[in-house]
This record gives C-alpha cells, structure tokens and sequence, in this order.
C-alpha cells in the first residue's frame, strides 16, 4: 500500500507539519499547559488534549517535548522583538528612543509571562543547557539584537558616539530595567514598581549612558 500523500502548499492546502493555525493551536495548548504543570510534570499527552489535536499530528509538528517547549520560547521572543523594533522605528531621537524603549521591557517584566517561563528554564538549566541557551541567544529573535541595530543607526547618524554597540546595548539594558528584571525573578519585586521609582531608575541608567556614550563635543 503506497504512503499517504499529503496536501502541498500553493492549492488552498498545507503540506504536513506546515498549517501555521494548526502549529499555533498546539502551541496555545502547550503554552497553558507549562505554565499550569512545569516542563517536567507536562506530558506530550497532556498538550494533546489541552490543544485538541491527535498524538500523531502534534509529532509532525514537533519531535519532542524540548522541542514544543523551545518554539515557544521563540515564539515569545519573536513577538516581544518585533513590538519593540517597531516602536524603536518610530522614534529615532536616541533619548526618547530608548527612554520608551526601557519602559516597554520593563512591561514585558512585570505583565507578560517571560518571568514565569524563565523560572522554568532555571529548574531544568543543568539538564538541559541548550533549551536555555536558545532563550538567551543573540539570534535577530532577540530585543538586545534590536538595540544593538538602532544604536548602530545612532552612532551612523552621529546622535551617539559608541565603539562597541554591542557591549552598550548589553549595558543599556543592565542600567535601566536590570534591577527590575532579577528582582522580579526572583520574586524580591512581585509587583511592578510606581512610576516615579521606574522614572529614578531608568532616568539614572540613562544618565550613566549618555554621559559614556553621548556626542563628543569638539573643544577649540
């Protein structure tokens, strides 16, 4: 009996493993099922009966449980980097650029679920090394990529003057929202913090990094 032939794309159809509704309905199933369950106690099972599908559909779209939980960091990613390239876009006076560009991360820390999903990579990090690697890497899926690209712009323009982007964008990033960012991890700041202690803390990230990185000014 000759194999199943599946839809090829370009007639109305998907090839197998390439309906992007049915990959985004695993992923919503899988996505309610770690953040309820963990990466160890949630099941390849589970996710099939949180998302509706057959265990043979969801193994054409993923191979294994590391790999769901990996696409959906890079989902995760994707969308949070493409919000913030777009609004980096809009502004490209360098104090307001970044200005905005902290108190969205900041919002990413405290309203979405990037912490919890962190705290989930933490408890499987000896295990498996390379999950989390991907959560940190400077792929273009990656908001420091972003502000490295615009700092690059600045400094083409001649609004900021930095040898390294990307060691500035990396220090951009500690300055203004890293505090915020470990104390929420680790839950020493569950609740995101008033405006005027966001504003003494991001003003003061910025201050250090135009003062390092501003504009020479030429002396007679």
């Amino acid at each position: 009996m000759p194999p199943p032939s599946y839809p090829v794309a370009g007639v109305g159809r998907f090839a197998a493993g390439a309906d992007p509704v049915k990959r985004g309905q695993i992923l919503d199933g899988a996505h309610r099922v770690f953040m309820k369950m963990g990466y160890d106690a949630a099941s390849m099972n589970d996710v099939t009966r949180e998302a509706g599908v057959s265990k043979g559909t969801i193994y054409v779209y993923f191979q294994s449980k590391e790999d769901l939980f990996a696409a959906l960091i890079e989902r995760a990613k994707g969308l949070f980097t493409e919000s913030m390239r777009e609004l980096l876009a809009q502004h490209p006076e360098p104090e307001e650029g970044l200005r905005l560009f902290a108190g969205a991360f900041v919002d990413q820390i405290f309203n979405s679920e990037m912490i919890p999903a962190m705290r989930i990579l933490l408890g499987v990090v000896d295990r498996m090394p390379s999950l989390c690697q991907r959560f940190f890497a400077g792929s273009p899926s990656n908001a420091r990529t972003v502000l490295k690209d615009y700092l690059d712009q600045q400094v083409a323009g001649g609004r900021l003057d930095i040898d390294d982007t990307s060691l500035a964008a990396t220090q951009f990033i500690e300055l203004t929202v890293g505090s915020f960012f470990k104390g929420r991890l680790f839950n020493e700041m569950p609740k995101r913090p008033q405006e005027a202690e966001l504003e003494r803390v991001i003003g003061g990230g910025m201050k250090v990094f135009f003062c390092a990185y501003g504009p020479k000014t030429e002396t007679v």
